[in-house]
């Protein structure tokens, strides 16, 4: 029996933006610029405005999008070594969002576990967090975190800096040539 929250039931979102965000965000931190400084912040702002209407819209559900293909392929990963991906990943991120208070308000990580963990047990995250109302405002960098963090992940498992971009790249690629 098929589930309300299947990932096939969700809109995908604009993932090519999203993942342009996640990737220039993980440069930065690779190359030492860790603050987004408010040139980046503009230049992002101005990004979502060119988008249209929908371009937030597409933008959040592009990163949900990349949070169940990061998801799923850490699932795969862990299982390849009789490890639970619920039990490595979600801790770790956990307490590393819990680093972050003045990005990630405390109140917000309780969801975007949530959100990995339906991500991780297959369920579309965008429509899991549905069921509780629209996004806010104070889940956006929380959000946003979240993706990259599990890129990062992903990254620091593989020992590649460009692997989690490549990995949704060849995604992108394979499912147009379909």
């Amino acid at each position: 029996m098929s589930s309300s929250y299947d990932p096939r039931y969700a809109p995908a979102g604009d993932v090519g933006a999203a993942l342009m965000v996640i990737d220039s965000r993980l440069k930065a931190i690779y190359d030492g610029t860790t603050e987004t400084g408010p040139e980046q912040r503009l230049l992002m702002d101005q990004f979502i405005a060119s988008s249209g209407p929908g371009g937030a819209r597409d933008l959040l559900d592009g990163a949900c999008t990349l949070i169940y293909m990061f998801m799923t392929w850490l699932r795969k990963a862990y299982e390849d070594h009789d490890k639970d991906v619920i039990e490595y990943v979600v801790p770790n991120l956990v307490a590393t969002m819990r680093t972050m208070p003045r990005s990630i308000r405390p109140e917000t990580i309780p969801t975007m576990a949530g959100m990995v963990i339906a991500a991780g047990t297959g369920l579309s995250p965008n429509l899991w967090r549905k069921q509780y109302g629209d996004w806010t405002k104070e889940e956006m960098n929380p959000l946003e975190a979240t993706a990259f963090l599990l890129a990062e992940h992903i990254n620091r498992l593989t020992g590649d800096r460009d692997y989690a971009t490549r990995l949704i790249t060849n995604a992108l690629s394979s499912a147009e040539q379909d």
